[in-house]
């Protein structure tokens, strides 16, 4: 059962933090020292205009998660995530941080933050595969621990298109990795062919992370309704006398997501960017007939040319790819 949290569900929300704070060696759990807020967790939340909620099951607390509005315009943070080990891959997680966000987004909530501590790997991937992505530099806390955290972020509703520095896009290549290989399945011609591993679409976007942090690409995410489901790159590594252009690659979008606009919001947003950046000729090819070349030719791209059987499909057939350019500004 999940429900709002009390006050008198203070023991519970003790020993869910506790718990999962001595799965780590170095972490000191001093509730009245630290914590005092826990002994009326409830009141707490309420006072900042926010919320906190208890999973609970036969044998005792099972999980709990609680949000508030920020300072920033439009964010609320989600805080006090935990899940006790019993119910951990149940699905409870997911259900736990919809309610905060759904919460968070019923009262206006544009972006969702939240804070974990560097050593919750598990915390970490959870974080990723919903979307959210690291910004900004470590914190570092004046705690009994020495607690250094991370600062993970998102968009909370609508679509929305941004960039990612090289903390996010690393944060981002689980989730990019799991596009590029639905992407492949479903017959994009993006250089791979199904069915691709998803170790090999892994080490893919680890170099492309190193890309982005040596300035060589520049690459943006798309997140619908805060789920993150597409992504394009600019190539920006040309050589010296091609510094006035960029080429765009890996424009992607998660095909249980399309006909939504994504692709179109991307590509637009790639031309900003671009121009931002001082590129104002971009060039891209895709495979002749397929709906990328429908949108290219919708946003004012123009034909330079084709060549027949350029690319194998996953069947073996060779198929033509058209290559297209567009001068911004």
């Amino acid at each position: 059962m999940l429900r709002p949290g009390r006050d008198e569900d203070r023991d519970a929300f003790i020993r869910l933090i506790g718990e999962a704070w001595a799965e780590f060696p170095g972490i000191v759990f001093d509730v009245d020292a630290e914590l005092p807020e826990l002994h009326a967790l409830a009141s707490y939340f309420q006072e900042k205009g926010g919320a906190i909620w208890l999973a609970e099951g036969e044998g005792g607390p099972l999980g709990m998660v609680a949000t508030r509005p920020l300072r920033e315009d439009g964010a609320w943070e989600i805080c006090r995530m935990y899940v006790d080990k019993a119910a951990r891959g149940t699905g409870l997680a997911h259900r736990l941080l919809d309610t905060a966000e759904k919460h968070a987004a019923a009262h206006g909530a544009e972006r969702m933050v939240l804070w974990t501590d560097t050593r919750f790997n598990a915390a970490h991937s959870f974080y990723e595969k919903r979307g959210y992505v690291r910004q900004g530099a470590i914190r570092i806390l004046d705690d009994l621990s020495k607690s250094l955290e991370f600062r993970y972020a998102k968009p909370a509703q609508g679509l929305v298109v941004e960039a990612l520095d090289a903390a996010a896009a690393a944060s981002a290549e689980r989730r990019f990795s799991e596009i590029l290989v639905a992407c492949v399945a479903a017959g994009a011609s993006v250089s791979f062919l199904p069915p691709l591993a998803p170790e090999k679409s892994r080490a893919f976007w680890k170099r492309v992370s190193a890309e982005v942090a040596q300035g060589h690409v520049a690459l943006l995410g798309a997140w619908l309704d805060g789920a993150l489901v597409g992504t394009v790159q600019l190539q920006l590594a040309t050589p010296e006398n091609q510094q006035h252009r960029a080429e765009v690659v890996k424009m992607l979008v998660d095909p249980g997501f399309r006909r939504r606009g994504v692709g179109e919001a991307l590509m637009r947003r790639a031309e900003q960017a671009a121009l931002r950046l001082g590129r104002k000729l971009l060039t891209l090819d895709t495979r002749a007939g397929d709906d990328g070349e429908r949108l290219y030719r919708k946003l004012g791209w123009n034909e330079g040319g084709h060549i027949p059987g350029y690319a194998r499909d996953g069947a073996g057939q060779l198929f033509d790819t058209r290559f297209f350019y567009k001068t911004l500004g």
